[in-house]
């Protein structure tokens, strides 16, 4: 192969930078990123939707550079940790749930699983599952406030239609789980089915399984939780990981103008765009997003190996490449920023 050859065939590599636009060599675009994020009083990570490795050189570089961080679906992945912080809570996977659960509750507009329609096998004998819905809206909280009150048999002022008949296939389980989408409940909402489920295993077993946050919700928070001790919508402004859902909400920070660095990182096959330019982007190849330095990196589990929440096992779970790529991954693309700004400029 000539040198004319070899030049030609990197010219018609795919880019997977750009500044401004303009495609440019990845160095290029690390070192205008690093330039942006040493600018910066307050880098902000927003949206996260990344793989293990990913979420682990966010974490590592929003220290390095005093940032916060954030994900996409962090407030309903508050929403239902802040019960279980509070007053614990009784926690199945989807695996165990499919085979054992004979009563299943679904609270809100939550779709029901593939596996509802199965039979269940609580003690190695198949019997049919029953499966209950409490309806959306207004009257949802009234509603689960009643159901919990006649699961104790305690006295209910006015009863809607069908609420006996509830408590008592409940208080029958076997083996039950109410399954809910914290995205769509409020907040007592969620602290309400907890309640409940507490209530239940008085005189039976019963358990909850929150349907899961989108773009790896569950694995950034596990990541950041087993890195800074703190779940997500966590700084380090101050030198130390600091947890706080108000003070480190992205949307805020970005709407008020206190962030004055947004880094994009949103990588899984259809990721969401941000609602205005941000600085730095991460996100897969051919996502329409608006900002001054952008990357298009590897899209976990499609075109690089990696380590995901697996919603089923309800466990990290590694995968491989479907087809891997030479795209750079989120990790690598971090890293080589936080390199750069590790490295005192000249």
């Amino acid at each position: 192969m000539t040198e004319e050859t070899i030049g030609a065939a990197i010219d018609d590599r795919p880019a997977v930078a750009w500044i401004d636009g303009a495609p440019v060599v990845f160095e290029e675009a690390v070192a205008q990123a690093e330039r942006l994020i040493r600018a910066s009083s307050l880098p902000v990570f927003a949206h996260l939707g990344a793989d293990v490795e990913g979420a682990r050189e966010a974490v590592l570089l929003a220290e390095f550079v005093g940032g916060v961080l954030d994900h996409a679906a962090s407030t309903a992945l508050l929403r239902d940790l802040d019960p279980i912080r509070e007053t614990g809570g009784m926690l199945t996977t989807p695996l165990e749930a499919a085979v054992r659960a004979d009563v299943v509750l679904l609270v809100g507009a939550v779709a029901a699983p593939d596996w509802v329609s199965r039979p269940a096998r609580p003690y190695d004998a198949d019997i049919p599952r029953r499966t209950l819905r409490l309806g959306e809206g207004a009257a949802l909280l009234s509603r689960l406030a009643a159901l919990r009150a006649r699961v104790k048999r305690r006295p209910v002022a006015s009863a809607p239609a069908g609420l006996e008949e509830q408590a008592e296939t409940l208080r029958d389980a076997r083996f039950g789980v109410a399954i809910w989408d914290a995205a769509e409940l409020e907040a007592l909402a969620v602290e309400a089915i907890h309640g409940l489920v507490r209530d239940l295993n008085e005189t039976t077993r019963f358990s909850t399984a929150s349907a899961p946050a989108r773009d790896n919700g569950v694995g950034v928070q596990t990541v950041c939780g087993w890195m800074t001790g703190f779940p997500l919508r966590t700084g380090f402004g101050r030198g130390q990981p600091e947890h706080d859902p108000w003070r480190h909400d992205s949307r805020r920070l970005i709407a008020s103008g206190e962030a004055d660095c947004v880094i994009w990182v949103s990588t899984f096959e259809g990721g969401a765009a941000p609602s205005q330019a941000v600085d730095i982007a991460l996100c897969a190849a051919g996502a329409q997003i608006d900002a001054r330095v952008r990357f298009a990196v590897a899209r976990p589990g499609l075109d690089c190996d990696t380590i995901l929440h697996d919603n089923a096992a309800g466990a990290l779970v590694a995968r491989k490449a479907a087809a891997a790529s030479s795209a750079p991954t989120a990790a690598a693309t971090l890293a080589a920023i936080r390199a750069r700004l590790e490295t005192p400029p000249c």
